[in-house]
């Protein structure tokens, strides 16, 4: 198990321009050839954006995007069609697959946090996609298949314990709270990288959040 705090984050984005980003890989500037992906993981970041700020119109390809709001809400906009908000509890998805462009802005009054992830598809090109699944349910699976991989949102009360899915590789992110995993305290922002995941639990020391992905190896 590998532990990454949230102060080892890379700092990016464009603070004078109300964006702050924190990346869990190696992303853009911040090039580490030891940091570039996990499983089909190749990027988590931290988002958060001010009233009016946002991401421009800007490309993307071969590429899953999973979106997760912490607080507030994120307008997104595409080159499919799609215009829709997305709001804490949701899970968003865009196949970016041959290529498609997106803007994603911060319309609303409050301050915006998100938790956004690329994985790796099996294989590229094809169609752009996009989902969203309102409300998503605790302990709900989302399935990526197009990368292997599998999305388990788990939302913890003090001393509450959930399985760690057994599986090749599984990337344990906390949104919020504190949890302990096989002996590790975890905060916000804190993450697990489990090779060879068996018989392993979360528990939460105080209510939690966390984005399990449970992933087939690299």
């Amino acid at each position: 198990m590998d532990v990454r705090r949230a102060d080892e984050r890379y700092p990016g984005g464009d603070p004078a321009a109300g964006i702050e980003t924190r990346h869990a890989f190696s992303f853009g500037p911040h090039y580490d050839p030891g940091n570039l992906r996990f499983g089909a993981l190749i990027a988590c970041n931290e988002e958060r954006l001010a009233p009016g700020a946002g991401f421009d119109e800007h490309p993307h390809s071969h590429t899953e995007i999973v979106t997760w709001v912490v607080e507030g809400e994120l307008t997104h906009r595409d080159s499919t069609g799609h215009e829709t908000r997305v709001r804490p509890g949701d899970v968003q998805r865009l196949s970016s697959a041959a290529g498609v462009r997106h803007v994603e802005r911060n319309d609303g009054p409050a301050p915006l946090t998100f938790v956004q992830m690329w994985l790796a598809p099996l294989d590229p090109g094809g169609d752009p996609a996009y989902e969203i699944v309102h409300g998503i349910a605790d302990s709900t699976p989302y399935a990526v298949p197009e990368a292997a991989a599998m999305l388990h949102v788990r939302r913890l009360v003090p001393g509450e314990r959930t399985a760690v899915p057994d599986a090749p590789r599984v990337y344990v992110h906390v949104v919020r709270g504190g949890v302990r995993l096989d002996g590790a305290e975890l905060g916000p922002g804190d993450a697990a990288r489990v090779t060879e995941a068996k018989d392993m639990e979360v528990v939460g020391v105080t209510e939690a959040e966390l984005l399990m992905w449970e992933m087939a190896p690299a």
